[in-house]
């Protein structure tokens, strides 16, 4: 284990195994049970006449320390797929499991502190906090877990230099470039040592070689850390890096592969 993973370790019981609100289901514990299971998950929106379906029918598992990409085009329903299983959506039909509590049968409470303690965020649009340093938008999960000061000021550092970003944690954002301000992102989504990541469309603002600088990053931590990843990207050129890809088309599930890594 290297110093940037032990020192990023959470502070957990003597288990290992990071904590979880009970939403009355089994936590899963075993190595080879999904950390990511979704089972007919469907998702309309309106009614009527107006009622538009986003998902039709959607099942398949995510693995432990697997990497998988969604692909499809733009309305294909890769963010509609990817809040579902973040809990930020709720589905019209079907359930969602994320590391062995059922998402979508939580109430709001326990959806904001699974978020909180269980799955990490990146998003094609940075979210961050434009008057906040690198470093204080890498610490605002951790202020909002009340970890201790001195501990949060040593676990941004070493998330900084995991990112390569080490030399910038005093600057704002809008002195970063888009790639380091994406790694910013990145880091923080890892504050709380999750056990998902989600990602939407992460390099999509970003150019072709810096985009795949961050795919190689999220491909690194998922290696390095043990964590299990869902990335949403339409760009073909960036699939290799995953484990697994599963296209969507108007909706629906029309493949789910291997790559050559796996």
């Amino acid at each position: 284990m290297t110093e940037a993973q032990r020192m990023t370790e959470p502070m957990v019981p003597s288990t290992g195994e990071p904590t979880a609100p009970s939403t009355g289901e089994p936590t899963a514990t075993s190595a080879t049970e999904p950390v990511v299971r979704v089972e007919g998950v469907g998702r309309d929106y309106g009614r009527g006449e107006r009622r538009v379906r986003a998902l039709w029918d959607a099942s398949f598992t995510v693995a432990p320390g697997e990497l998988v990409a969604i692909r499809g085009r733009s309305g294909a329903g890769k963010t509609t797929l990817l809040n579902i299983v973040g809990g930020l959506d709720r589905p019209t039909a079907g359930r969602v499991f994320v590391a062995g509590h059922e998402i979508t049968a939580a109430d709001e409470r326990t959806l904001v502190e699974l978020r909180r303690t269980t799955i990490g965020f990146v998003f094609q649009s940075f979210g961050l906090l434009p008057i906040l340093s690198a470093a204080e938008n890498v610490g605002v999960p951790l202020r909002l877990s009340r970890v201790d000061p001195d501990e949060r000021e040593r676990r941004v550092a070493v998330l900084l230099e995991l990112v390569g970003l080490g030399g910038h944690a005093a600057q704002r954002p809008y002195e970063l470039s888009g790639g380091q301000q994406q790694r910013v992102a990145v880091a923080r989504a890892l504050a709380n040592n999750p056990r998902l990541l989600i990602a939407d469309e992460p390099t999509g603002q970003l150019d072709s070689e810096t985009g795949r600088s961050i795919m190689d990053l999220l491909r690194a931590v998922v290696r390095d850390r043990g964590m299990t990843a869902l990335v949403a990207t339409h760009d073909a050129t960036l699939l290799d890096v995953a484990d697994r890809v599963i296209t969507l088309r108007d909706g629906r599930i029309v493949g789910d592969e291997p790559t050559a890594r796996a």
